[in-house]
């Protein structure tokens, strides 16, 4: 029985997490030669404040755009 752990920021709807889990479903079936009865997706969402990517706070595009801003902002200082 496969069994997928997911982690992500909350804020997402049911339907998009729904969505995701119907299509890692499809993927284990094919992959694994498995019934869909047998796959289980956990989901755990986490604030903005625990959840990190380069030792910052945050979606990695959530800070490129901080940085491209903040560029942009040094420039025309």
């Amino acid at each position: 029985m496969p069994i997928i752990e997911m982690h992500m920021l909350e804020g997402r709807s049911l339907e998009d997490k729904a969505r995701l889990a119907e299509k890692v479903t499809a993927a284990c079936v094919e992959a694994l030669d498995c019934s869909p009865n047998t796959v289980r997706i956990l989901i755990t969402e986490h604030r903005n404040g625990e959840f990190f990517v380069a030792g910052k706070a945050g979606r990695a595009s959530d800070q490129a755009a901080a940085a491209a801003a903040a560029d942009t902002t040094s420039k025309t200082e």
